[in-house]
């Protein structure tokens, strides 16, 4: 039962914690990735209770508060008008006991998990761009040196662009979802609390939160509009651009805007679930199978929980029956995330008007009035612990 070894493609979040977690159950694991360090965009990521619980069940979640991860207090939700506001407060202190927010700096969470990696003696290989991947019995890739590997199977957390997904689904493009988004961070000049603010305008809105020890504010700025921009976290933006788009927003949220010295345009586009997550000793993991727009913070939750699942049903089971059992179990759940993740956006993106008005009035009566039922709303998605079900590591 199990494998012995493996290949990785992508030293992202999941890529990393699916190696650390198979080498730790004696598989022999190589990880790929192309850049020449492990090194990730300047930008936050949230991880919420059901990520948290990956973390925590790899040991990691105690590593990741020392590298100055925040514990987060509240969802709070404001008109962009309003100056600092509140339409509606989300308390995370009433979630369960063991349930924990955290605010992190991607760079610490991927030295977190690169440490661990390595500390399980997963062999880490940078500057090595995998060029094609072919399923088979002993499925192979080959490198941009022309260099040829073999393993038992071979994991795509390659991304977005991802070269196993179009061998196992074939082609498909991306749609623009007719939004753009601008990643910062700025220092924490605010006295930004420990809290997740999405300040809310007409066809924009505001993400900001504290990292690093509540020494940095991260900021994702949203505009919908029409015309079509590239998909990814490299392009650089003049941050007169972001302020123009936001120049209507007043308190903090305009203060933080000012703040910004670089930035980054992403195009934020929509792309199915993949059809087809395996076949052949090959498997996909995180982006590569399940693109999501960032409207639920789940991106990085959903690798985590990827990579536990396929960690523990490849260490438990016949390769064979372990790759079907991974996209069967994870396939709902991350095509309920994403439609709840694209279903956010007009939430935030209400014209100004009587409907508006209603719809934050509405909000600010249940975060008064029922605050523990809005909360667990969110119990399908934050209450799921992957490491609690069979099989288990």
């Amino acid at each position: 039962m199990g494998i012995n070894n493996a290949i990785v493609v992508g030293g992202g979040v999941g890529g990393l914690a699916v190696a650390t977690a198979l080498a730790r159950q004696g598989v022999a694991v190589t990880l790929l990735e192309q850049s020449p360090a492990l090194t990730e965009v300047g930008a936050g990521l949230q991880v919420s209770p059901n990520g948290l619980a990956v973390l925590r069940a790899l040991g990691l979640e105690g590593r990741l508060r020392a590298r100055g991860a925040v514990e987060a207090r509240a969802v709070v939700m404001r008109a962009h008008n309003a100056a600092d506001r509140d339409v509606a407060r989300l308390d995370l202190t009433r979630l369960p006991d063991g349930q924990t927010y955290l605010f992190a700096h991607r760079a610490d969470l991927v030295g977190t998990l690169a440490q661990a990696a390595r500390e399980a003696n997963v062999t880490i290989e940078l500057g090595s761009e995998v060029t094609t991947i072919e399923p088979g019995p002993l499925p192979k890739l080959r490198l941009r040196d022309g260099a040829i590997r073999r393993a038992e199977v071979i994991i795509a957390a390659d991304g977005i662009h991802s070269r196993a997904r179009p061998v196992l689904n074939g082609r498909t493009e991306p749609h623009f979802s007719g939004q753009v988004a601008w990643r910062a961070t700025v220092p924490n000049s605010v006295q930004h609390p420990a809290e997740v603010r999405v300040t809310m305008g007409p066809r924009r809105h505001l993400v900001s939160y504290p990292i690093r020890g509540g020494e940095l504010v991260n900021l994702v700025a949203v505009e919908e509009r029409d015309t079509w921009a590239p998909e990814g976290w490299a392009e650089a933006d003049d941050p007169k651009n972001l302020r123009k788009a936001f120049a209507g927003f007043k308190g903090t949220a305009a203060q933080l805007i000012a703040e910004v010295r670089h930035t980054s345009l992403w195009g934020l586009h929509l792309h199915p679930v993949a059809t087809h997550w395996q076949r052949e000793g090959i498997a996909l993991l995180g982006d590569a199978a399940h693109p999501t727009l960032p409207f639920l913070a789940q991106g990085a939750n959903m690798a985590l929980e990827d990579a536990w699942v396929l960690a523990a049903h490849l260490a438990t089971m016949d390769r064979d029956e372990a790759l079907p059992a991974y996209e069967k179990l994870r396939r709902p759940r991350v095509s309920r995330v994403i439609a709840a993740a694209e279903a956010n956006a007009w939430r935030y993106h209400l014209r100004t008007g009587p409907f508006r008005f209603a719809a934050h009035t509405g909000l600010r009566m249940a975060s008064r009035l029922a605050p523990g039922r809005m909360l667990g709303a969110f119990d399908w998605l934050y209450a799921v612990d992957v490491t609690k079900h069979p099989p288990r590591l």
